[in-house]
């Protein structure tokens, strides 16, 4: 479960590891900088969040919100 810049910055780090990508692989293609991707993956809290988004897309991860159950 992700509830904090923290752990979703942790299941961005563990996605890409298991995808065999490095953060200056994800840069070249994508526009993100390799300090944003390193600022979203260490769980600093004011990053973009429509950037955070992309850069999970880009992993094959669906964000998703949704009411507590």
């Amino acid at each position: 479960m992700v509830n904090d810049s923290v752990s979703f910055g942790t299941a961005l780090r563990k996605r890409r590891k298991a995808l065999g990508y490095t953060q200056s692989y994800i840069s070249q293609f994508s526009g993100l900088s390799v300090s944003f991707i390193s600022d979203l993956e260490n769980g600093k809290p004011t990053v973009e969040l429509e950037k955070a988004i992309r850069y999970a897309n880009i992993l094959g991860m669906d964000v998703k919100v949704e009411p507590r159950g």
